[in-house]
């Protein structure tokens, strides 16, 4: 995370506030259903659009916006680009190489901080993805986490500062409770679930379903991102958004618009035709169809937008915030950070 907020310090860009992100705007929820065809958008002449994602859930959601879009039936000209982590979207997100990205959710409040606004929030995709396996039936809630060891990525980061949030409010001290032993990689934690029988790891989706296929026996204990849920805390547990440039949003709000009508339409289909869906996920090389179409229904995909959106980010960025100011770029981002389209 240093050195990602060093590089955007870097190419740092000023942004005057934008009418394209202007005012309170519409809430759209994920229980509006908009009109999936470009039909929807006859009126909005169309214009290029360069989306970048990475490999994992938080591109799951838009694959059938990306048949749409090769099969020349979408809203606007779209390019998308799927990436193996987010330093290979971050410099050119913010070059302007790219107009819309689906990127961690605290990276952008990293991206709104460290750029002046020249990066702002439209919509949330992915709710948290964050799992505790194991393979016995020792863990039946966070309570019985109290003295074992945990396996898990994320050291310094979100999955972090998430689990010990979560901890905390179960009656946990994450300093004295439990051992969290932090592996680089999730496929070496993997492997210790392979090699020990009483392991008890922290993983995210789809590296739940690729452990499930390699180690027989291996059971999802406690599912994070209902935990938080059930603290009520008016926020939600976030992975994934997506983000635009304010430049592009203020020269194109009709576009943009329509672009979110669309993505919106391609999440409801993802989740509704998950076969399907896994088929068009690996034929974007964003995860292999088999481990697709077991991951998708726990990769909590969603469209969250409006003042939801940004009950839940504000929420969720103040929980990361009191840990650590460098998780969300040094303070809490202003009410423009929020981008009401429409």
């Amino acid at each position: 995370m240093k050195k990602l907020i060093a590089l955007v310090l870097s190419l740092a860009l000023a942004a005057s506030t934008l009418a394209g992100c202007g005012g309170s705007g519409s809430s759209s929820t994920p229980s509006s259903t908009p009109d999936s065809s470009s039909s929807s958008s006859a009126a909005v002449e169309p214009t290029d659009i360069r989306i970048a994602g990475l490999k994992g859930p938080t591109s799951m959601g838009m694959v059938k916006l990306m048949e749409d879009a090769e099969n020349g039936e979408a809203a606007n000209n779209y390019t998308f680009t799927i990436a193996g982590s987010a330093d290979e979207v971050t410099p050119k997100l913010i070059q302007g190489d790219y107009d819309i990205a689906a990127v961690p959710a605290n990276l952008a409040s990293v991206l709104y901080n460290n750029t002046e606004g020249a990066i702002k929030l439209l919509a949330i995709n992915t709710l948290g993805v964050i799992y505790i396996v194991e393979k016995g039936d020792s863990v039946q809630s966070l309570s019985d986490l109290a003295g074992k060891t945990i396996y898990a990525t994320g050291k310094g980061s979100t999955p972090e500062y998430a689990f010990n949030y979560i901890l905390s409010e179960n009656g946990l001290d994450p300093a004295t409770d439990v051992t969290v032993e932090w592996k680089t990689e999730p496929t070496e934690v993997v492997q210790v679930l392979a090699q020990s029988d009483s392991a008890v790891a922290m993983l995210p989706q789809p590296y739940v379903t690729v452990a499930q296929n390699q180690v027989e026996g291996l059971r999802v204990a406690v599912d994070l991102n209902q935990s938080w849920s059930d603290l009520d805390n008016g926020s939600l547990f976030l992975t994934g958004v997506l983000v635009v440039r304010s430049e592009f949003a203020e020269q194109h709000p009709e576009q943009l618009a329509a672009f979110l009508k669309e993505y919106q339409a391609s999440t409801e289909w993802v989740n509704a035709n998950v076969s399907d869906a896994a088929q068009l996920v690996e034929k974007f090389d964003i995860v292999a169809a088999a481990v697709a179409e077991k991951a998708i229904p726990y990769c909590n995909i969603t469209y969250i937008a409006g003042d939801e959106m940004k009950t839940a980010m504000d929420g969720y960025l103040k929980v990361l915030y009191d840990q650590d100011p460098k998780s969300v770029g040094g303070t809490l981002p202003a009410e423009d950070f929020y981008c009401n389209v429409g």
